[in-house]
Parts: C-alpha cells; sequence; structure tokens
C-alpha cells in the first residue's frame, strides 16, 4: 500500500494534541475542508484548540492534566466512536510513539505522519544514521564511544572536532541533547 497521504483519503481528521500545535492543525485541515475533532482534558476544556475544532471530546480523568494526551487506547476509542478516518499527533506527546502508529494502522486509521516501519528504523539514532549514509545523505562526524571511556573521551573530542554534541542513540522521552 503507498504510505502517501493525501487529504482526499480521509475526511474526519482527529488531532491528538493541545494547544498552539492543534489550533495550526485544525487550521489547515479546515482550509482542506475536513471536519475536525479535538480531545482536551478537563484542564484544558476552556483552551481554544477545542473551540476550533467542528467536534471536542474530553479524554482522562479531571485530575489529570496531560497524562490522557499520552494515552493510545483512549485517543483510538475517540476517534472510532466518532469515525475519525485520520489522526494527527501534532508534535510531542504521540507523535514519535511507534505503538501509537501502529494501533491506528490495526484499526485502519491514517496516521499523518511515518508509517511505523520507517518510525522504527528511525527511531534509533545510530540505525538513521546508518540509512542516510547508506542513500548518501551528508551526515556529521560521530563517535560510538562508550561515555564510561573518560579516559578516552578527549582525545575522541579532538579527533571530531569542536563543539561536539552528547546525544542519547535511542529517541523520544523530551530528554534532548546535552
Amino acid at each position: 500500500m503507498n504510505k502517501e497521504i493525501q487529504h482526499n483519503r480521509y475526511s474526519r481528521l482527529l488531532v491528538a494534541n493541545r494547544g498552539e500545535i492543534a489550533i495550526r492543525v485544525l487550521r489547515a485541515a479546515s482550509e482542506l475542508k475536513l471536519n475536525t475533532i479535538a480531545v482536551y482534558t478537563y484542564e484544558d476544556r476552556y483552551s481554544l484548540h477545542r473551540y476550533k475544532a467542528d467536534e471536542s471530546y474530553q479524554i482522562g480523568k479531571d485530575t489529570e492534566p496531560l497524562k490522557p494526551y499520552l494515552d493510545i487506547e483512549e485517543i483510538i476509542e475517540v476517534a472510532k466512536k466518532h469515525r475519525a478516518d485520520a489522526i494527527h499527533p501534532g508534535y510531542g506527546f504521540l507523535s514519535e510513539n511507534v505503538n501509537f502508529v501502529r494501533r491506528c494502522e490495526e484499526e485502519g486509521i491514517i496516521f499523518v505522519g511515518p508509517s511505523s516501519e520507517v518510525m522504527q528504523q528511525l527511531g534509533d539514532k545510530v540505525q538513521a544514521k546508518e540509512i542516510a549514509q547508506a542513500t548518501e545523505v551528508p551526515t556529521i562526524p560521530d563517535s560510538q564511544l562508550d561515555l564510561s571511556q573518560s579516559d578516552k573521551l578527549m582525545e575522541e573530542a579532538k579527533a571530531i572536532g569542536f563543539p561536539i554534541v552528547v546525544k542519547a542513540a535511542g529517541g523520544g522521552g523530551g530528554r534532548g541533547m546535552r
């Protein structure tokens, strides 16, 4: 199946995010004449993104302001119950969660983003760099040196060149660069 996303393949889009990113996605979807569905938590019940959508539904318990945005099963259930053809994750939250993408695929819901296969491959930075190099995409020098080998770190850093960035090989979790 061609994984290319074309907005004419779906007409009802659930935006699985909040705040400014949800508003931007909802605006774009509206320009494409899509019916839009927002999800919100009790804490976000007065947030603008809820009112910018054609429909909006509360997720989670009243005491959980952010956790429901990470609840894959609840978001999938809202999408199914309200006949969403597609889900746009926005950024953060579930946008890089391969399990969320797989659940969308299992339920026949279009995930607006990469397939689970691509996300799995690119979720590991070492594997992603190998894929990039195999397709002749320019990459910067790196090292696979274990940081516990402190006696070799400065030598390795000088060989690579400064400035350097220390980044975990696995992605996600919002930890970023150090």
